[in-house]
């Protein structure tokens, strides 16, 4: 089965590097598995003529995503924590956004927007982190963009334990315009849980309502301290250190996994980013 595999990557490879390197990034970087996989492989394998081909898709995976190799990787989930400024637009991986480092209400941060054409995913992944238990620190800003519609919210949050691709995930985000609306129901919906891709806002709502969504007191454009606490499939949400939880998911859609944080927006959104903090429990 590897040698098809392998064979098939050489192919791909060969003909067309750039694009191999271009889908590679978009589906594999957000798990070393891979790498690993093939790392162990290409030590076994007899297969001379395939081994040039094989150390390239290895080496352009280590590259793009920051993958260690396999000699050099520990089997065991980090247990020191991650902590990036996001003063700048380093490790970070876009997908379906654009990035820059700004300044944003006084403080360095890293603003996030959606790129055109909207894609699926509107994220950026933290390259180095491997996240499944554990704590999760955060900063973030949103604001509707220039020239959105009147259904946008700003929406800005984390998503974590993404794998296999961008397209599965757990999320918590905020709506900012919600928090202080004089709607008591938009208010009731300023906090949000998903599981991409099969539980989105709307099914939850639909099929639980109330259940993974709940108020919290937010300012548009101001920045929010998001605080995430994460356990097998459970996990918290609490907001600007408030003591006790704005909202509590007791059963997280996807199994418990290892995988990347990365800081995600919504349609339409504005957001800023800073202070990240991934505490892996130990």
């Amino acid at each position: 089965m590897f040698k098809m595999l392998t064979i098939s990557i050489a192919l791909l490879v060969g003909s067309a590097p750039g694009f191999f390197q271009s889908r590679l990034k978009h589906a594999n970087v957000v798990d070393g598995e891979l790498a690993r996989t093939i790392d162990i492989q290409l030590k076994q394998s007899a297969e001379a003529e395939v081994t040039p081909i094989v150390q390239l898709v290895v080496r352009t995976v280590q590259e793009v995503g920051g993958v260690k190799p396999h000699s050099e990787a520990s089997p065991a989930r980090p247990t020191q924590a991650a902590v990036r400024p996001l003063d700048t637009a380093d490790r970070l991986i876009p997908y379906d956004v654009s990035l820059e480092a700004t300044t944003h209400a006084g403080r360095k941060a890293v603003r996030l927007l959606n790129k055109p054409p909207l894609g699926p995913f509107t994220m950026a992944i933290v390259q180095g982190t491997d996240f499944q238990d554990g704590t999760i620190d955060v900063d973030v800003a949103g604001e509707p963009a220039a020239g959105a519609s009147a259904g946008a919210r700003g929406f800005v949050g984390i998503a974590f334990r993404i794998c296999p691709t961008p397209g599965e995930y757990e999320c918590f985000y905020l709506r900012p315009t919600n928090g202080r609306s004089d709607d008591q129901l938009r208010r009731n919906h300023s906090t949000q849980y998903i599981s991409a891709p099969q539980y989105d806002f709307d099914r939850l709502r639909r099929e639980a309502p109330g259940v993974y969504e709940s108020y919290a007191d937010l300012v548009t454009g101001a920045w929010t301290h998001m605080h995430i606490e994460v356990h097998g499939q459970s996990a918290k949400l609490f907001v600007n250190e408030a003591p006790q939880p704005s909202l509590i998911v007791k059963d997280l859609k996807h199994t418990a996994r290892t995988g990347p944080v990365a800081l995600w927006i919504g349609d339409e959104t504005d957001g800023y980013f800073s202070n990240l903090r991934i505490e892996p429990s130990r």
